[in-house]
């Protein structure tokens, strides 16, 4: 199994939140101080540096107008880690293709920051979570095309090995020549995440991508695995290239800090968005909205955020305790949920601070990950590491 280090990069520095009715999209950004802002976004890269050195991979991913994501540029964010590690793996996830203009510029970024790290990068896509679309202007009914679209456009030009035009329903190229070429052959590793749609979570099964999804309740998880499963296993498909979950996670060495560590955790969970921006008409299919009323447990629903610490912990939405502890919970997580390939850890959230961060992130490294790095996982991380 692969581990990996996370943080959304946070600006947790707001008035209480019980007098906000947003943190995203309308919050205003005199809120923001830039001094603070600063200071946070070195020390999110030196965490990353850290799990780097302590031999954790490194996960990023952006948002935009929020204050629970000050990372509105993961290519960037990617960079710099690209040329300040050596080690570990580098994964966005993702680029959020269904709400960007230029595909080949994605294309472009990603190959840039694979020979810049030598290797070492996978490219996650993401449709955009549903406030985003405000922000981005965007056409919700449209997301999963582009975000299609988009992931073909960029293999194209990724493998292709002579300039070719491009004509399709939202992108239009009358030349494509991309240089540079990506170092690894014939691509980095592709990952999509966000969907709870079957067609898209087989679609990724199908053509060899990793398929993530976040902060769901175990049944939830086993559906979607499944369906990614389903697909190869009974169309005598290749073996896809894998599932990732990420839960909450906080490790500590008495189960009393761990506790007061997970419970700083659970600000991610509070974050707020008012109700016009959660669910645009047309992003999601009429039978999630369905179960989503029935006040089902999916995802960061109301219903889910109403429930206990020890719920959150039960389904493996949060784990947390000591090294034996959490090396158990993600067992369980692990057989309940049918296996999985990548283990996406968010460390760090809210108002935790650096050091209790460093301390949860390398005991785990040290104590918890010996102990699952050795579950089964689906293939190699690409088709490099295989040959090899």
């Amino acid at each position: 199994m692969y581990a990996w280090h996370f943080t959304e990069m946070p600006y947790p520095y707001l008035p209480p939140l019980d007098t906000l009715s947003t943190m995203r999209v309308n919050l205003p950004n005199t809120h923001y101080d830039p001094k603070i802002g600063a200071d946070l976004y070195n020390r999110y890269l030196d965490e990353y540096m850290i799990a780097s050195e302590v031999g954790l991979n490194m996960l990023v991913n952006e948002h935009h107008q929020t204050a629970t994501c000050l990372d509105v540029a993961a290519p960037l964010s990617a960079a710099i880690l690209a040329r300040q590690t050596t080690k570990g793996r580098i994964c966005i996830l993702g680029n959020p293709v269904a709400n960007r203009n230029d595909p080949i510029r994605i294309a472009e970024e990603m190959a840039m920051i694979d020979n810049i790290s030598r290797g070492r990068l996978d490219v996650g896509y993401v449709r955009g979570v549903p406030y985003e679309i405000f922000a981005a202007n965007t056409n919700p009914t449209q997301t999963v095309e582009r975000l299609w679209e988009g992931i073909d456009l960029t293999v194209l030009a990724w493998t292709k090995t002579e300039p070719f035009n491009f004509e399709g329903r939202f992108t239009h190229r009358r030349t494509i020549n991309l240089w540079p070429r990506p170092y690894q052959t014939p691509h980095p590793a592709i990952w999509i995440t966000g969907s709870s749609d079957l067609d898209s979570i087989k679609k990724a099964a199908s053509r060899g991508y990793v398929f993530a999804t976040f902060l769901q309740p175990y049944d939830k998880v086993k559906w979607m695995f499944d369906g990614y499963r389903s697909q190869f296993v009974d169309h005598g498909l290749p073996g896809g290239g894998g599932t990732a979950y990420m839960p909450l996670m906080f490790t500590a060495d008495n189960e009393a800090d761990a506790e007061k560590g997970a419970k700083e955790l659970l600000w991610y969970l509070a974050a707020k968005a008012e109700p016009q921006f959660r669910n645009p008409p047309g992003y999601v299919n009429v039978a999630f909205n369905v179960s989503a009323l029935r006040g089902d447990y999916s995802g960061r629903t109301d219903a889910m955020r109403t429930k206990s610490i020890e719920f959150l912990k039960e389904q493996g939405v949060l784990m947390y305790g000591t090294p034996d502890s959490v090396a158990a919970q993600v067992k369980r997580f692990y057989d309940k949920v049918g296996g999985f390939d990548h283990l996406l850890m968010m460390q760090q959230a809210g108002t935790l601070d650096h050091a209790t961060t460093v301390k949860s992130m390398t005991l785990f490294a040290k104590e918890v990950y010996p102990q699952i790095k050795d579950l089964a996982r689906t293939r190699p991380l690409n088709a490099q590491a295989a040959a090899e």
